[in-house]
């Protein structure tokens, strides 16, 4: 059984929901990635931020990114996994929930991030294609 611990990047950081939005964009060109999970003060999964969320949601608007913290940010329920997770699970919830990025949890502690990418380097095609028809053919009828 391949489980989520098998297929997620890990290394990920969490972003503090006191931290503001440029600082958040800092850690994100320091860690090369596009996503952070947004933590609570007890460390807790409140949200994700994106680099998307920061330039659409703030900056577009003309909101200043030193004052808007990742917590303002944080929409909707936080979708996460267990690491022990098969990867079926894995995909089902990407897909119920049309997400492209999903925390790994173990013992209430992050532990990794899946991707796209990472989706792309252990999966079969057909689970792949299954799973970006899923996602990419509804969130394009929005």
């Amino acid at each position: 059984m391949t489980t989520a611990g098998d297929i997620m990047h890990r290394g990920a950081q969490w972003i503090p929901a006191h931290q503001t939005l440029d600082r958040a964009a800092h850690m994100m060109r320091e860690l090369n990635v596009g996503a952070l999970p947004i933590s609570d003060k007890n460390e807790r999964l409140c949200g994700i931020l994106t680099d998307r969320d920061i330039v659409v949601g703030c900056v577009a608007v003309g909101h200043d990114p030193a004052k808007v913290t990742a917590g303002e940010m944080a929409q909707g329920t936080p979708r996460w996994i267990d690491a022990g997770a098969d990867v079926s699970e894995v995909l089902e919830e990407m897909k119920d929930h049309q997400i492209r990025r999903l925390p790994v949890i173990e013992n209430k502690r992050l532990v990794g991030m899946i991707s796209e990418a990472d989706l792309a380097q252990h999966l079969t095609d057909d689970q792949i294609a299954s799973w970006a028809e899923s996602v990419y053919a509804r969130s394009t009828m929005r």
